[in-house]
């Protein structure tokens, strides 16, 4: 029984100290989990009061972590930066399940970590199937995937690997199955979720010890 029990311990032990998260490195600030601090409301002047409150909210002193606290850093761009997501967001005609397979593929591109737990969670809810959000997640083929949804991803691929070139007749397909606007639509979105994807990579943005990483290391 001693010997069991004994076992039973060392194993636990083993499993807790593997899922134990890292200590943050120097540079990260422990509150903002990047390597830029949290930048207080009440540390702004007048106008930047105004754009914080415009991207985080007017109730509270302290911005939400990610890009809303680094884009603050250029204040003058954070905001439309952030309006651009929002009308990306909520006036689109892809849909919440092409906008969010739309964010996967540029956060599996650049392992980009806190956008892509972010955003697989939100892929979920948005009712993506799982072995779609696995293809992107594991970079396997889109073979026996919906035409849509493979599209969409190889769309994607394209735009970022290799000569970052789309074929004329990949352009066709995407646009005969999601229309000059849908086509376009995902194109910014990707865009728009590539260029969060590097701002966060250079401030080496991390998720706070509740959060669960979700996007494994992939070689390149």
């Amino acid at each position: 029984m001693r010997t069991t029990a004994l076992l039973l311990t060392l194993v636990a032990t083993a499993l807790s100290a593997q899922t134990a998260r890292a200590p943050l490195p120097a540079d990260i600030d422990p509150q903002s989990y990047s390597r830029l601090p949290l930048i207080p409301k009440d540390s702004l002047d007048a106008e930047g009061k105004r754009i914080f409150e415009v991207i985080n909210g007017k109730e509270g002193n302290t911005p939400r972590l990610g890009p809303p606290n680094n884009t603050m850093y250029s204040l003058a761009a954070a905001e439309p930066y952030d309006e651009l997501n929002q009308v990306l967001r909520n006036a689109n005609v892809i849909g919440a399940q092409f906008f969010e397979i739309s964010t996967l593929v540029p956060a599996r591109e650049f392992n980009q970590q806190y956008e892509w737990t972010g955003h697989e969670l939100g892929a979920r809810r948005a009712g993506v199937d799982q072995k779609v959000i696995d293809v992107i997640k594991y970079d396997r083929p889109v073979t026996g995937l919906p035409e849509k949804e493979a599209t969409a991803i190889e769309f994607g691929r394209a735009m970022l690997r290799g000569n970052r070139q789309v074929s004329p007749e990949l352009f066709a397909k995407m646009v005969a199955l999601f229309g000059r606007r849908g086509t376009m639509e995902i194109t910014m979105v990707m865009g728009d979720y590539a260029m969060t994807a590097m701002v966060l990579n250079a401030v080496d943005q991390r998720l706070p010890p509740d959060r669960e990483n979700l996007l494994p290391p992939l070689p390149r």
